[in-house]
């Protein structure tokens, strides 16, 4: 059996010129990146059209170490639209080198249903991660420098809130001490890194609408606060003229294409544990106006990725959904029942009964607080019996929801053409689509409502620390911001052990702060963390180079 990257590295792919013929992107705007990848500028969107376009989210169960398969999915379903002569366009996120180097592996797809160049896309690609962070870090050594110099500005060394980034998991860069060394070495003060997808200079890049928007943005960014209590922006130092330098070309949207020539943008990759988990507004406008139908996906499962698609990339776009994906694997859904992963093979209806609560809470979610369509993508193993399948089936349809096989890892576009075929009828249905919580909600309003409404918890309670932190928010005008929650991807509640549809459990919001440029409020939750580790043996052992340059070891 090929791996993915063998199959990827069979693939006789187009020339990135071709695909954007194809989708109708005029010559003027492609900036190819050798042969297979391109930039698209983004002034093509300034450009007038009166194409209408259908947009579909695919998200997922709570992920488990059995894959659910969200971004092979989507991908898939691309393809199988196409094959049902549906013009379709792809949009989305770039991978992070810290899970490709890491446990999660890369995220351009795999099998039949894959983006392509998925070595590029996997690694350096067109430089965007760089370009944010070399944008990052510019802002944390001239806020240093601004303190070394004199500190006109009156910044408080213990109130900053402005971390650096590196694309990388790397614990030991959690929490630091720098400017050590003499006077002429800086300020000592405790620091550290994020990792750079969550980033508040990533989460700006994939919000923003144009260079003006994406400077008065990075301007906006909060990165600590004076003696006397007050915020302190990045135009106050002075620096969002070079960092929307450093960004102008990383927020051209990236065209790629899937292994069957669907014209794919990847661009953006906050996490969406962390972060608001969504590619770029340009990339799915692009997506949007190149095809007939535009597929997306957001990360991790429905109650994260989805709910910040919706109540922060929809609201602040102004974008309206016509349906959903969500993906679920019945190896998934019987490790939510208990069952350990040695033993997912193995047929077992009484554990894919305990653990079907969670694809449904999420059906549930999508239709009652979101108001939308939806269709279940069952990610289709070798090891899945018709009894397990058929049961999956009568407890969505009890939901009004139907099942749609995946089988695109091994077929394709064909292996999708099913549930293409049910997303086509879903997407003419009417459309009730709205957020979880009303614009200029008080945040500590907002954050109890995705609680109790998404994840489905009791209530919300704040730190100590939490309750000042709001409190100064509030007194700085930022206590009506969108809310952009850093939970646990495994568990609707902040407690990774507590799989399935937990019951009678609470929120505990230990940390706020502002991303004032994103323009959302970041709650930080259980034991979250934004910057990861590597695991004992991390994904980075197994990649390799021969001696013709030829890459072994993604997937």
């Amino acid at each position: 059996m090929l791996t993915d990257i063998e199959i990827a590295q069979a693939a006789k792919p187009l020339p990135i010129t071709e695909v954007a013929k194809r989708a109708g992107v005029d010559e003027r705007y492609v900036i190819p990146y050798g042969f297979d990848k391109a930039k698209i500028d983004y002034a093509l969107l300034n450009e007038p059209t009166e194409h209408s376009s259908k947009l579909v989210l695919v998200t997922a169960i709570n992920p488990t170490p059995a894959g659910e398969g969200k971004t092979t999915t989507t991908i898939g379903l691309a393809d199988a639209l196409q094959r049902r002569g549906v013009k379709s366009a792809v949009a989305l996120r770039e991978p992070s080198l810290g899970p490709v180097f890491g446990v999660k592996g890369g995220a351009a797809g795999g099998g039949y249903a894959q983006v392509i160049p998925m070595e590029d896309i996997n690694l350096h690609f067109t430089g965007d991660f760089h370009a944010i962070g070399a944008a990052n870090n510019l802002l944390a050594a001239m806020l240093d420098n601004h303190i070394q110099q004199g500190n006109e500005l009156g910044i408080d060394p213990k109130r900053i809130t402005w971390k650096r980034a590196v694309d990388m998991n790397d614990r030991q860069l959690r929490h630091i001490v720098d400017g050590l060394g003499g006077q002429a070495q800086g300020v000592p003060r405790e620091d550290g890194f994020d990792i750079t997808v969550a980033s508040e200079i990533m989460a700006i890049l994939c919000l923003s609408t144009s260079i003006p928007d994406l400077k008065q943005r990075l301007g906006d960014i909060v990165v600590g606060y004076t003696y006397g209590g007050e915020p302190v922006r990045a135009r106050d130092l002075k620096a969002q003229g070079a960092m929307t330098a450093l960004l102008k070309d990383a927020l051209k949207p990236n065209l790629v294409q899937t292994l069957e020539g669907t014209p794919a943008f990847v661009h953006g990759g906050p996490f969406a544990n962390i972060a608001h988990g969504c590619n770029s507004v340009m990339a799915t406008r692009m997506a949007m106006r190149f095809g007939d139908i535009a597929i997306t996906e957001a990360g991790f499962g429905a109650d994260l990725g989805a709910e910040k698609f919706f109540d922060i990339k929809c609201r602040m776009a102004g974008l309206t959904p016509d349906a959903v994906v969500v993906v679920a694997t019945a190896r998934a859904l019987k490790y939510n029942g208990g069952v350990a992963k040695a033993d997912l093979n193995t047929e077992n209806l009484e554990a894919l009964r305990a653990g079907l609560p969670n694809l449904l809470r999420h059906v549930d979610n999508v239709q009652s607080v979101y108001g939308l369509p939806c269709v279940v993508a069952i990610n289709r193993f070798p090891s899945d019996t018709e009894a397990e399948l058929a049961l999956i089936a009568e407890e969505c349809e009890k939901l009004g929801v139907n099942v749609a096989l995946s089988e695109v890892w091994a077929k394709g576009g064909e292996g999708a053409l099913t549930l293409a075929d049910e997303v086509m009828r879903l997407v003419n249905e009417p459309n009730r689509f709205r957020f979880s919580y009303e614009d200029g909600t008080p945040i500590d309003e907002a954050i109890t409502a995705v609680a109790t409404k998404v994840y489905r918890a009791d209530g919300v309670d704040f730190t100590a620390a939490a309750q000042k932190q709001l409190a100064t928010l509030k007194a700085n005008g930022f206590g009506n911001l969108p809310v952009c929650i850093a939970k646990t991807q495994y568990s609707f509640s902040d407690d990774a052990a507590k799989l399935g549809a937990p019951e009678n459990f609470r929120i505990t919001v230990r940390e706020l702060k502002v991303s004032a440029g994103a323009r959302f409020v970041v709650a930080l939750t259980g034991n979250v963390l934004t910057m990861p580790g590597l695991p004992k043996v991390p994904a980075a052992e197994k990649i390799d180079v021969d001696e013709n340059g030829n890459i072994t070891g993604l997937f």
